[in-house]
């Protein structure tokens, strides 16, 4: 895809780039009080909902195009710019008769290509930047689908959102970030800018700081942030908000990350650790070559002596054990756990395999 650099979208750019605001617009008093403080400490680009799909009925979905209005009024009145979620072509319509200078494509909408092909047919001839925010599920060809959709449509402004992926396992973050699925997406895609919204993934103030920081050490363009006057009241999403106040106080604490390395000594440095890593990395393919070998003994002991594949208890053993010796060796037991999870996937598959040349080869003799 042939994007425009950010750099020439007109918008006040400074590293970490910034887009925060309320989760939704809710009265004129509430928007108007939460911009004032915003850009006193120097935020530009307002982000609000005005339309909000839910996941269920009978929640607040936004005051709708009422907002829009308001929206103009604090535009013009403190000379910021402003972005909105758009889900129907009637949203583009109506935000693109306010000056609304820029979309963003939700998650649930990004999931629907029926809902993003509407969507893109809207912005034809339209030159406003559109942010696409991940799918709710971990699916990176949805991602990629949604923005070739706006890029087929002519839209050459375009960005991507990391915001998670649902999972019903995870204590911690209301959605998981599985930062492999963005940084496979920044690999193959390195001029789409990136940005991070920790707010949506962590759910809770006290995890934005860390979710914001760690999308700046994986080099992330910025960060979409919540922020509302009042976050304890507000009316969707109140447990994930930051005041302004707190908002000014973590960028400021926010450490941007430098991409290449100029110092010969330190470049020197860090390329002897890429070599080590390198040789790491081949005896743990060697070691894991050797394992499959062994399971490929055990599949055709089973296969010879009429055995399921499938060994419960052994499965146990191997996932309740794993991650105690990973401990000991000071190496994150949950991440050993969900290793040994694809190394046992894989272990079946090949058992299976074994299997179904014994079929084959019964089959045959018949």
């Amino acid at each position: 895809m042939e994007i425009e650099k950010i750099d020439n979208w007109g918008l006040p750019l400074k590293k970490p780039f910034i887009i925060a605001g309320p989760c939704s617009v809710e009265t004129p008093e509430q928007l108007d009080k939460t911009v004032a403080q915003l850009v006193s400490y120097g935020i530009k680009i307002i982000r609000g909902g005005v339309w909000k799909p839910r996941t269920r009925p009978n929640h607040f979905e936004g005051v709708g195009e009422i907002a829009l209005p308001w929206i103009k009024e604090v535009k013009e009145k403190y000379s910021v710019q402003f972005a909105i979620e758009v889900a129907k072509p009637y949203h583009i319509d109506k935000a693109l008769e306010f000056g609304i200078d820029m979309f963003w494509i939700g998650a649930r909408s990004t999931a629907n290509p029926f809902t993003v092909q509407d969507i893109a047919n809207a912005l034809r001839g339209v030159d406003v930047p559109v942010w696409v925010k991940n799918p709710v599920n971990p699916d990176i060809g949805l991602w990629v689908g949604a923005l070739e959709r706006i890029h087929q449509a002519g839209v050459r402004k375009l960005g991507a959102i990391h915001r998670g992926f649902s999972n019903f396992n995870d204590r911690v973050y209301r959605n998981s970030p599985t930062w492999q699925i963005p940084l496979e997406f920044m690999t193959q895609y390195p001029d789409i800018p990136m940005l991070n919204d920790p707010s949506h993934i962590s759910g809770k103030r006290e995890l934005i700081a860390s979710v914001s920081q760690m999308a700046l050490d994986l080099n992330f363009d910025g960060l979409i942030i919540e922020s509302h006057i009042d976050p304890v009241n507000a009316w969707s999403d109140s447990a994930q908000q930051l005041s302004p106040m707190a908002l000014s106080d973590l960028i400021r604490i926010l450490q941007p990350r430098t991409i290449a390395i100029d110092d010969p000594f330190l470049k020197s440095q860090l390329e002897i650790i890429r070599e080590h890593i390198d040789e790491v990395d081949r005896e743990l393919l060697e070691v894991l070559g050797r394992r499959m070998k062994l399971v490929e003994k055990a599949g055709e002991y089973k296969k010879h002596n009429n055995v399921a594949i499938f060994q419960i208890e052994r499965w146990k053993e191997v996932f309740e054990t794993r991650p105690d010796w990973a401990k000991a060796l000071q190496v994150n037991p949950e991440f050993v756990k969900e290793l040994f999870k694809l190394v046992h996937s894989e272990s079946i598959r090949k058992q299976e395999q074994i299997m179904k040349d014994k079929l084959r080869e019964n089959v045959g003799d018949q």
